[in-house]
């Protein structure tokens, strides 16, 4: 049994909050175990709930879409929620939900190590930046140290829901995920230059940080 899959099944045995109580099953997540992309959404919904797998619905389709766009495939990412089970009546996560959930994810990015971690909606985002809004930081590329993970590069999205509900953010999803391409790019070119930090401003192409509150690579 793979590292990965040994703490897949004590995800699957958890019971740290009510949700396991409600739902039907846990769904902790498919994908490349060495993915360099880890896509994260907020949790599982109910056609998600009852077949255990994430982003199945209409906005898996979508999102899978989204992946075909920048020539991969969903077996060659990693997709995970915040939380594990789905929440009653897919009501939002309850921040100690949330937090009961925290350190599984914290394990499976340290397992699977992606180079890109991209979030998918506000609640996603929120876990990793609190305080922001998505409207401001959707499309932004961001390297940040997280408590007991290290610094990452995190890309905020909008939810592939948010299309389906609000037609005129389909382009927008779309615009931004044709820059995960370039975005890891400059991480691999980063990685190869250690000790040196950039600072790049992004429209269509390039990186921008409006808030000047994390630091860019």
């Amino acid at each position: 049994m793979s590292q990965y899959k040994a703490l897949e099944e004590k995800i699957k045995a958890c019971r740290k909050c009510d949700l396991r109580s409600t739902c039907t099953q846990v769904v902790p997540g498919e994908g490349n175990e060495k993915a360099a992309i880890m896509f994260i959404g907020e949790g599982p919904g109910e056609k998600e709930d009852k077949l255990g797998r994430p982003f199945v619905g209409a906005a898996g389709k979508f999102l899978d879409e989204m992946i075909g766009l920048i020539g991969m495939k969903r077996e060659d990412v990693f997709i995970a929620n915040v939380v594990k089970c789905r929440p009653p009546g897919n009501r939002d996560p309850m921040p100690e939900e949330a937090e009961a959930c925290w350190p599984w994810l914290l394990a499976q990015i340290k397992i699977i190590n992606p180079k890109l971690i991209v979030t998918l909606g506000r609640h996603a985002m929120e876990r990793i930046l609190p305080n922001q809004k998505i409207s401001q930081m959707h499309g932004k590329a961001l390297r940040r140290e997280i408590t007991g993970l290290g610094k990452q590069v995190f890309y905020a999205l909008y939810h592939p829901a948010a299309a389906l509900y609000q037609g005129s953010l389909r382009e927008t999803i779309k615009t931004d995920f044709k820059k995960i391409p370039k975005i890891l790019k400059v991480i691999d070119k980063g990685d190869g230059e250690e000790n040196k930090k950039k600072e790049i401003q992004m429209n269509a192409d390039r990186f921008s940080d409006e808030n000047k509150q994390e630091s860019l690579f």
